[in-house]
C-alpha cells in the first residue's frame, strides 16, 4: 500500500524535534490541511460523518472547549464547574426522553466518550449489576443483528457471552419471538435500537420492553444516532414510535451528543432508569499507596472542554433549535427517498427515519455507487444483502442538495443497468468507515494492514 500524500507540502515528522517550530506556523500548517479538506463534505454529498456542518457552530464549540480544554473533569476540587456541566447535560437528556414517566426509582446518568463508550459502559453496568444481585458469573446479552458492533466489542472485552437475533428482512427489526427464546438464567441484558445505523428503522421497543419486564432482564436502547432526532421528530408529529423511558421495561439509553446532539466528536449520554445501574460499574481502588483512587468510569482523565462544549451546545440550540434541524432532516430524507422509490429496480429497506438504505434486484447495487462517487457522493456500503446507505444530516439540508441526489441518481441507474447487461463487476464495497474491501479472511487480513498503515506509518493523511 503506498503512502498517502502531503509528504511533500509538509515536515514528515519521524522523530520530536529538536527544535520548535513558530505556533504561526504550525497553525498555518494545520488550517492549511483542514481548508483542503472540508469542500470534500461541504457539499452535502457525504453520508452522515459530519452531523451539523455550521462552521459557525463549531467556532462557538471551539470557544468553548478552549476555555476548558486544559481541564481533568477527574478533579472536581480544582474545577467544579465541570459538575454543572455534566449534570446539566444529564438533565437535559433525562428530560429529552422522558425521565419524568419514572417514578418507581431515580434516574440518572453519565457523559462517555462516544456510542462506543456510551455502549461499553451500559454493558460494564449490566454485568457488573448481575453478578452482585443475581450471582451470574457467566453472562449472556442479546442484540439484532443490526445492532452497532460497539456491542460484539464490549461483550468481547468483558467476557459477555453474546447472543445475535435475526431480523425480519421486510420490517429490518429485530425477531422479539427469537429473544424470548434465547432468554436464559444467565441473560443480564437484551437491547434494541432507535434507530438502528445500517436501515434507519427502530426496533419494537415496547414489545422488546415487555419481554425485559417478564423475564426480569435489562433493556438497552441504543439511540446512539437517533437520540437528538426522533424525540424531536414525534414532537413534530411523525409517525415515530415509542422507544424511551415512557416504555416500561427501559432501563438504559444512550445518546451521541457529538452527531445529532451536534457537540464535538468525543461526547455522548448513556442514561440509566436506576441509578444501581449506574452505580454498579463505579471503580474503586481505596488502598492504593497513591491515595483513595475512584472513578464512575472506565476513563480516568476525561476533557473538560468536550464536556462544556456538549453542555455549550444544548442550551445555546434549546429544543426550538434542535426541533428545526430535525425537522429539515426529516423533510430532506423524505425527498431523498422519494428519489429513490421513483426508480422501480430500487428498493428501499424497512421503513426508515432519517438515514435509509436501499437494494436491488435487476443489478449489483454498487454499480450505483461507482457512477455517483465521481459527481462527489461517498455512501456507506451495507451487505447481506448488499445496499447503499445513506444518513442525512444538516449538509444534505442545504439548498440544492437533495435535487442533485435525485438527478444523479438516474443518471446511476442508467449506468448500473448497462454494466450489468455487460456482466462488469463493480468497485465499491461494503465496509464501515471507507476503507475498501469486503470481510473474507483475505479482506480481514487486508483491513487489519491497512488499520496498521493508518496507525504505525508517518504520512497517515487522506489525499487532497
Amino acid at each position: 500500500m503506498s503512502d498517502f500524500p502531503y509528504t511533500d507540502r509538509f515536515t514528515v515528522n519521524r522523530t520530536l524535534p529538536e527544535q520548535g517550530r513558530p505556533r504561526d506556523e504550525v497553525l498555518a500548517e494545520l488550517r492549511e490541511m483542514a481548508e483542503a479538506e472540508d469542500p470534500t463534505w461541504e457539499t452535502g454529498k457525504v453520508s452522515g460523518t459530519m452531523y451539523c456542518g455550521d462552521h459557525e457552530h463549531y467556532q462557538f464549540l471551539d470557544e468553548a472547549f478552549g476555555l476548558f480544554a486544559h481541564v481533568n473533569v477527574l478533579q472536581r476540587d480544582i474545577c467544579p464547574s465541570a459538575t454543572k456541566f455534566e449534570g446539566e447535560v444529564i438533565a437535559m437528556a433525562l428530560d429529552l426522553m422522558h425521565a419524568e414517566a419514572i417514578t418507581d426509582t431515580e434516574p440518572v446518568g453519565m457523559v462517555t466518550t462516544g456510542g462506543t463508550g456510551s455502549i461499553i459502559h451500559a454493558l460494564l453496568a449490566y454485568r457488573e449489576h448481575a453478578a452482585k444481585h443475581r450471582g451470574i458469573t457467566r453472562p449472556n446479552f442479546i442484540k439484532p443483528e443490526t445492532g452497532h458492533p460497539a456491542f460484539d466489542k464490549g461483550c468481547h472485552l468483558f467476557g459477555i457471552e453474546l447472543r445475535t437475533a435475526p431480523i425480519d428482512p421486510q420490517t429490518t427489526q429485530v425477531d422479539v419471538d427469537w429473544v424470548a427464546n434465547n432468554i436464559d438464567e444467565n441473560t443480564i441484558a437484551i437491547m434494541g435500537s432507535a434507530c438502528n445505523y445500517g436501515y434507519g428503522t427502530v426496533d419494537p421497543i415496547p414489545e422488546l420492553g415487555q419481554l425485559a419486564l417478564q423475564r426480569g432482564v435489562g433493556l438497552h436502547v441504543d439511540g446512539c444516532l437517533g437520540g437528538f432526532v426522533l424525540p424531536f421528530a414525534q414532537e413534530l408529529g411523525y409517525d415515530v414510535p415509542l422507544f424511551d423511558f415512557r416504555v416500561p421495561g427501559v432501563t438504559s439509553i444512550s445518546a451521541d451528543n457529538h452527531k445529532y446532539g451536534y457537540a464535538l466528536k468525543g461526547s455522548s449520554t448513556l442514561l440509566f432508569r436506576d441509578k444501581a445501574y449506574r452505580n454498579a460499574q463505579y471503580f474503586y481502588l481505596p488502598e492504593w499507596s497513591g491515595g483513595k483512587y475512584h472513578s464512575p468510569g472506565i476513563e480516568g482523565s476525561r476533557s473538560g472542554g468536550l464536556i462544556a462544549a456538549a453542555w455549550a451546545s444544548m442550551v445555546q440550540l434549546g429544543r426550538e433549535g434542535y426541533r428545526a434541524y430535525a425537522k429539515a432532516i426529516l423533510e430532506t430524507a423524505s425527498t431523498m427517498q422519494n428519489a429513490v422509490r421513483s426508480h422501480p429496480e430500487l428498493m428501499i429497506l424497512g421503513s426508515p427515519t432519517f438515514c435509509f438504505s436501499f437494494r436491488s434486484d435487476e443489478f449489483d447495487i454498487y454499480h450505483v455507487a461507482d457512477a455517483m462517487k465521481p459527481k462527489g457522493w461517498r455512501f456507506n456500503g451495507q451487505q447481506y444483502p448488499n445496499a447503499i446507505h445513506m444518513a442525512v444530516t444538516r449538509p444534505q439540508t442545504q439548498p440544492g442538495v437533495a435535487e442533485a441526489f435525485a438527478a444523479d441518481l438516474d443518471d446511476a441507474v442508467e449506468y448500473a443497468k448497462k454494466k450489468a447487461a455487460a456482466g462488469e463487476t463493480p468497485v465499491s464495497a461494503a465496509v464501515y468507515g471507507g476503507v475498501p474491501g469486503g470481510m473474507t479472511d483475505e479482506a480481514a487480513q487486508f483491513i487489519e494492514g491497512f488499520m496498521e498503515h493508518i496507525l504505525d506509518t508517518q504520512q497517515s493523511l487522506p489525499p487532497l
